[in-house]
């Protein structure tokens, strides 16, 4: 994302109007209703309230960024856009059914909104910041409790299993429990933070995320035969049940961004729901084979891994033309296609 430039701490004053998320309505799909609303049960020491009692995000967002005397300007290059809407944070919250006793993975927690409204419905919550002062930050801001650990550490070399595995069985009493991610994202690492954790069913059951708004309609409806459709579609999936939620005008960001941003609900598979395949490396090996050449043939594109004889041989039979093109195969039919090669 590239952020349009970013005005001076000070140009925030006097308050602007608070918009709310507004309901997209993407091409050919109308997605659902925003979920209802968690109200946090009290406002966070921290935090201002308006004439309501709500928490009021755009001021405790710039108290945090001016804290200890210094202005922090967020930073472009960290994809930093911070959420000055209290309630979008409550229908992020409401969007993943974080409830008491949950355990929730947070990504880039920035000045700590989501983080209140997370704690506030009663999860335990691991914020992990690759940002030291925004750390510290969040860290001061909630003061000691035990129901949040502030890791400062880049997501793409976090070690999720080590963290959570410990923290689960603590929590799960005999139970086999999950645990949940929530996050508004950074956006120069949507894709990666999706295909890190997607495939971690064992440790997770939901992610929430605030992405691009184009980028979350991409992920959840991206159809085939369209230039939208990528090998990230199929590994979407194949691991998860993507559900765009709600759109996010850019005016409920600091910096306002030049574009909106979109939540998307993944609905996390377990290992015994994935599609039956002999092995995943080599299932997505060839998915990824097929797009390589995306506008060839398939006996083209994966002419590599087999001969265009049992290619188009497998495509016959598996009830498509011989002449067939990756972007008009779907999940399903990579699936056939690969079990049918795998036994050539």
């Amino acid at each position: 994302i590239l952020p349009s430039k970013m005005l001076a701490l000070t140009s925030l004053s006097p308050r602007p109007a608070r918009p709310s998320p507004s309901p997209a309505t993407p091409p050919h799909r109308r997605p659902p209703p925003p979920c209802g609303r968690i109200r946090p049960t009290s406002a966070v020491s921290t935090a201002a309230s308006d004439g309501g009692g709500a928490a009021d995000d755009y001021h405790s967002t710039i108290r945090s960024l001016n804290s200890h005397g210094r202005r922090h300007v967020p930073r472009k290059s960290l994809g930093q856009n911070y959420m000055l809407n209290a309630r979008v944070n409550e229908e992020l919250v409401a969007a993943a059914g974080v409830e008491e006793g949950d355990v929730v993975l947070e990504i880039g927690p920035g000045t700590g909104s989501l983080t209140a409204a997370l704690l506030a419905a009663g999860a335990t919550v691991v914020a992990v910041e690759k940002d030291k002062h925004m750390a510290t930050l969040v860290r001061d801001r909630f003061g000691s409790t035990e129901q949040l650990k502030v890791i400062e550490e880049d997501i793409t070399k976090f070690h999720v299993h080590s963290h959570f595995l410990p923290i689960l069985e603590e929590k799960s009493r005999g139970t086999k429990k999950y645990a949940k991610v929530v996050s508004n994202l950074p956006f120069n690492v949507s894709t990666e933070v999706v295909k890190q954790i997607l495939p971690m069913g064992d440790v997770f059951s939901v992610m929430v995320l605030m992405l691009q708004d184009e980028a979350a309609l991409r992920l959840a409806n991206a159809s085939i035969q369209t230039p939208e459709y990528r090998p990230i579609n199929v590994f979407v999936n194949f691991y998860s049940e993507p559900e765009y939620k709600f759109k996010v005008e850019r005016a409920n960001f600091f910096p306002q961004p030049t574009v909106d941003g979109g939540v998307i609900r993944f609905k996390i598979k377990d290992a015994g729901e994935y599609p039956p395949v002999s092995s995943n490396k080599s299932f997505f090996s060839m998915v990824n084979s097929a797009f390589n050449g995306k506008r060839k043939m398939l006996r083209k594109s994966l002419q590599h891994l087999y001969s265009s004889a049992d290619i188009e041989a497998a495509l016959t039979n598996i009830g498509l033309p011989p002449t067939a093109r990756p972007s008009e195969l779907m999940m399903d039919d990579f699936v056939r296609l690969h079990n049918y090669l795998g036994n050539v």
